[in-house]
């Protein structure tokens, strides 16, 4: 385990509106705004429009990891928690888990696959500052990791 100590910034309170795309919508206002850092909450809604990545395809070769993405079936219920860390070129990079509902049927899963807001969703932003965190591409699996 590696850890670095935050000190808390500023709050945002985002109102996000039919039709708007995360994790495009955040990740623009982030850099608008210079936010490097975050918490992230999220609530609201999601359209049958949405894609999430569900997990790893099962593999036996170590190779390159491969993501399951599922549509959603149905406008969904939705809240998430995520973290925004800045990439190695420095723009503001989302990691959002959600997990969407409807009727019976729930899937989580990660938003980067894009999901479209249906209605509202409501978003707060915890900046995060004085500290050592970034997203870095890891070689082995390709995916933009937590380093500290």
């Amino acid at each position: 385990m590696k850890f670095t100590q935050a000190k808390r910034g500023r709050t945002f309170i985002l109102k996000l509106e039919n039709g708007d795309r995360i994790p495009e919508v955040i990740e623009k206002f982030a850099e608008a705004e210079e936010v490097s850092s975050a918490l992230v909450f999220f609530l609201g809604g999601a359209d049958k429009t949405s894609r999430v990545v569900v997990g790893p395809e099962e593999r036996d070769d170590n190779k390159k990891v491969l993501p399951q993405i599922k549509n959603l079936p149905r406008t969904s219920e939705a809240v998430g928690l995520g973290t925004i860390f800045s990439s190695e070129k420095g723009s503001p990079r989302l990691h959002l888990h959600s997990a969407f509902g409807s009727q019976d049927e729930t899937i989580t899963g990660c938003t980067r696959e894009g999901v479209s807001i249906w209605l509202i969703g409501e978003i707060i932003v915890l900046e995060l500052l004085d500290h050592q965190a970034r997203r870095n591409i890891d070689p082995e699996t390709g995916f933009e990791l937590l380093d500290i």
